[in-house]
């Protein structure tokens, strides 16, 4: 494995329009926001974003729209460090949108609008099979076509390069295409639905780990908000807390923890590590405003990891 691990990341690429509210209007209900921020997101292109700036070489596989988002959204992600040479333009359709309506709290209510996130296709991974056979790490999402996912895993199978899989957001998916797969990292409600089961409700967490481990999956991430994560597989199972922090905005934390996880991993990190470094990766991303622009550095994480016990 080369020294600077190479990740390639097949993916959504959209624009973020995000509305900080004191509240989620009702059913014919006006109110005022508080903030507006246009940003760049997409879970794919986040996850590219935050392994990159953990030290990664990342080339995205995706898709815009012949429009000024598009090229705005291509730029920014070639300001990033990531590759883009793989990343199709679609003519007949509109670079992917988010509008995220984000509380006091942080929290936030999220409607994707995929656009030409739909029209990447397996054959646009045939034509970028190169980057399959010179990865280390190839990452997924499920804001694309679910037969572009399954094309994925079977590329990165074939390529003998581990495949980590992020079924966000939830749909129903064949898990036996997945279990190709060597990482799968989801939070508790894709894994509800993923299982039938809430992981959150008393005694059922245990019980969604064992289905999904009795499906095949090897490795499996599943992230509890600011508790941390439980890191799962056949011989080991255990929590890993997460950090404390003044939470303004969890706009793309999850993305920020699978693309920093992914760097840590083909960095050669034990995996309990690698986790811990994720979820404080994660919450660092919490303390900002909007997705992408809120990701740390590699250098602020590595001071912020040595001042923290």
């Amino acid at each position: 494995m080369a020294t600077t691990p190479r990740i390639v990341v097949v993916g959504s690429i959209n624009a973020d329009l995000q509305f900080m509210s004191p509240a989620v209007p009702r059913g014919g209900q006006t109110i005022l926001g508080t903030a507006f921020d246009m940003g760049f997101g997409g879970k794919g292109a986040n996850q590219a974003v935050a392994a990159s700036l953990c030290g990664a070489q990342v080339a995205m596989i995706g898709a815009v729209g012949a429009d000024s988002l598009g090229t705005e959204a291509l730029a920014n992600l070639r300001a990033q460090g990531v590759d883009t040479s793989a990343v199709r333009v679609a003519p007949d359709a509109a670079t992917g949108a988010a509008l995220i309506l984000v509380e006091p709290s942080g929290e936030n209510r999220i409607i994707v609008v995929k656009g030409a996130n739909d029209r990447l296709l397996p054959a646009d991974l045939d034509a970028a099979a190169d980057r399959f056979a010179a990865a280390d790490m190839v990452l997924v999402q499920f804001e694309i076509p679910l037969q572009t996912v399954y094309h994925t895993v079977r590329l990165a199978e074939a390529h003998h390069v581990p495949c980590m899989i992020n079924p966000a957001p939830a749909l129903a998916a064949d898990l036996s295409a997945l279990a190709r797969g060597d990482y799968l990292i989801l939070n508790e409600t894709e894994a509800e639905t993923m299982t039938g089961r809430g992981p959150g409700a008393t005694g059922n967490l245990d019980a969604c780990l064992d289905d999904l481990l009795a499906s095949g999956m090897g490795h499996i991430v599943l992230t509890v908000g600011a508790k941390g994560a439980m890191l799962a597989s056949r011989t080991q199972r255990v929590h890993v807390p997460g950090f404390q922090v003044s939470t303004v905005d969890t706009t793309g934390a999850g993305d920020a923890f699978i693309g920093s996880l992914a760097t840590f991993l083909t960095e050669g990190m034990p995996e309990r590590e690698a986790v811990t470094r994720a979820n404080l990766y994660a919450a660092l991303s919490a303390t900002r405003i909007g997705a992408q622009k809120s990701f740390a550095r590699r250098a602020e994480l590595d001071a912020e990891w040595a001042r923290r016990p």
